[in-house]
């Protein structure tokens, strides 16, 4: 049976991330203070190149993985511009009773308003 494209991104996402983590490591060479300026190097900003070569190289390694295994269980990669459009969906027709309140009936539009109730008049 085919996993779902979810399962497969999932189980791949956490794999580019422990191998990312590992990569890290590694390329600290066994030094705590390394693997922290490393880590504190990284920010929501950082370009791929930015990255340390290990941690590019387990990136891309990752990324070649996620699409061979989609392509392995029977997904296709395609470019978007290469998939045709969906056909547009019909107009649907406004239904009236969507505008009816479950308890007050048809809202009147441009009705009079009237003075919340526990207030001053």
């Amino acid at each position: 049976m085919t996993q779902s494209a979810t399962d497969i991104v999932r189980d791949v996402i956490n794999a580019a991330v422990v191998d990312a983590i590992v990569a890290l490591k590694d390329a600290s060479q066994g030094l705590p203070n390394a693997l922290m300026r490393d880590l504190a190097a990284i920010h929501a900003n950082t370009a791929f190149g930015d990255l340390p070569l290990a941690v590019q190289k387990a990136v891309a390694f990752s990324v070649r993985d996620a699409f061979s295994k989609l392509q392995k269980n029977g997904y296709v990669i395609a470019e978007a511009k290469s998939v045709s459009p969906a056909a547009p969906r019909p107009a649907s027709r406004r239904d009236p009773d969507r505008d009816r309140h479950p308890r007050r009936g048809l809202k009147k539009p441009g009705g009079p308003r009237t003075p919340p109730s526990g207030g001053r008049r």
